[in-house]
């Protein structure tokens, strides 16, 4: 163990908030005062040897992760939670120190690869839908479909990743970090069609909030409308939407922009398509058939490539994610939830990182859009 004067009260903050427990209950759990719980994060006093193993051992982190410099992770100032009053305290916490721990494995990536440039316009203040066509326009997306949300951010520079929460209460947040790299946080328990709004959704508030408030009603209601336009640009909404006069031709037709029924509804009405009576009549219909809740004839998750092509690199190189984890002083559990429904997570044996590394000219990755 090292020298106990150099443990890190800070790191004791962030593995304690993403196991989701208070000071009280870490006191207990390691028989100890939440008094001195509270001295160890404010650095008044660092705990001995003893307390160090006991603390390792009951937050499942190992105990080098408690004697590395601080860590970054979002703050509730810059992450722009979604279903913000629904959340408890212990699940915003958990969520944000998730988000540094994905930073430390983002900082891992960046050391080895060489990732797209990022390459978000600022377009703060302007009218969302004007806004996203600002961005199909700079992104020669024309008014297509969008194939991938997730590898579309990815070429962008935009670094993805999983929430990690398993729960609906959680919602994606996104956040730039030191004010040149965006991140996003997906919820890849929900349906593909919902994290693909949410990735729009998160793209709305990096584009349109990034020097202002992020939080509130009026900013999730332009990051909705910044989705919306995006993902069924109005050009393409009128030359198609005519098609739909009933709940079965929305089912139907929601395939060609890979959204939900309701949102597709919603985009329609919005454009002029849907009077208010037949957009009420779908909707109650969707509703029935339980589309509130889970969606109709859902379509395949989106995955990272970025993720996918580091990971198939490292395991070329030797590298599984247990040895990643290994070197970063956290378990490879933790690294698997922020990955998981964006990348496969196989671990495979207890490879020797010191002898097994990604050397040489960092590689290109390339991405398809």
């Amino acid at each position: 163990m090292r020298d106990i004067s150099d443990f890190n009260p800070s790191r004791l903050v962030l593995a304690r908030q993403r196991r989701g427990w208070t000071k009280k209950s870490l006191a207990d759990l390691v028989e100890l005062s939440t008094k001195s719980i509270s001295n160890f994060e404010n650095g008044d006093s660092p705990p001995t040897e003893q307390s160090i193993l006991a603390l390792a051992s009951k937050l499942d982190f190992p105990v080098e992760f408690f004697f590395g410099p601080d860590i970054q992770a979002p703050s509730e100032e810059n992450a722009s939670f979604r279903s913000f009053s629904r959340m408890t305290a212990a699940q915003k916490n958990a969520a944000l120190a998730a988000g540094g721990i994905a930073y430390l494995l983002s900082d891992w990536i960046d050391q080895r690869f060489d990732l797209p440039k990022v390459s978000v316009p600022d377009l703060s203040g302007m009218d969302p839908e004007m806004a996203a066509e600002s961005v199909r326009a700079a992104w020669g997306l024309g008014h297509s479909p969008i194939k991938n949300m997730v590898h579309l951010l990815e070429s962008r520079g935009v670094r993805v990743f999983c929430l990690a929460e398993e729960t609906s209460q959680v919602n994606a947040f996104s956040c730039w970090r030191r004010g040149s790299t965006p991140f996003v946080f997906l919820n890849t328990m929900k349906s593909a069609e919902a994290s693909r709004f949410d990735a729009a959704h998160e793209l709305g508030h990096l584009v349109l909030h990034q020097h202002g408030e992020n939080k509130g009603k009026e900013v999730e209601h332009e990051a909705n409308a910044f989705a919306s336009a995006l993902l069924m640009p109005k050009d393409s909404a009128l030359a198609y939407g005519w098609q739909c006069r009933t709940t079965a031709d929305v089912i139907r037709l929601k395939k060609f922009w890979n959204v939900s029924a309701m949102a597709l509804a919603f985009r329609l009405h919005r454009v002029g398509i849907l009077t208010e009576w037949l957009y009420r009549s779908i909707c109650i219909e969707l509703s029935s058939m339980g589309a509130r809740t889970k969606e109709i004839n859902p379509g395949p998750h989106e995955t990272s490539q970025v993720l996918q092509k580091v990971l198939s690199y490292a395991r070329d190189k030797g590298l599984s994610v247990k040895s990643i984890a290994h070197e970063l002083n956290v378990t490879a559990n933790d690294l698997n939830q922020i990955l998981f429904g964006l990348a496969p997570v196989v671990i495979e044996g207890n490879l020797n990182t010191t002898e097994h590394s990604v050397v040489g000219k960092k590689p290109v990755l390339r991405l398809v859009t």
